[in-house]
């Protein structure tokens, strides 16, 4: 089963990460990988740099970022592989113990609906 963990950050922080941080993400992204557990991870620019698509009852409407009224987004993600909810949290634990006590941050863990012929899930 594959799992997404969303990173939650605020983005009004303007923290970036240490050199220490970036060793020891490089080194689980590693260890994680080689073990088929992590299917892919990245960081997401922050939200200046993009944009929400929104369909308001047929109505199509765009707006640039930055979010005035989101102080929390997306700032990465990581897609698991786990036999259960247990198992993605585990390892959810293990990137957010990386970046150590000056972070204030969350994830979001939830399954990946798969349809049976491997194709998308719900639109």
């Amino acid at each position: 089963m594959r799992f997404l963990s969303m990173i939650r950050v605020d983005e009004t922080t303007d923290q970036q990460p240490s050199q220490r941080l970036m060793d020891e993400m490089m080194a689980l992204v590693g260890e994680l990988s080689a073990a088929g557990v992590l299917l892919d991870t990245a960081g997401l620019l922050p939200s200046s740099h993009g944009a929400r698509v929104r369909s308001q009852h047929g109505r199509i409407t765009v707006t640039d970022g930055p979010f005035a009224e989101a102080r929390e987004v997306i700032g990465g993600y990581a897609i698991l592989k786990a036999d259960s909810l247990d198992e993605a949290l585990a390892l959810t634990r293990r990137f957010l113990q990386v970046h150590g006590d000056e972070w204030d941050i969350e994830c979001e863990v939830r399954p990946i609906e798969e349809s049976p012929s491997g194709g998308c899930g719900r639109a």
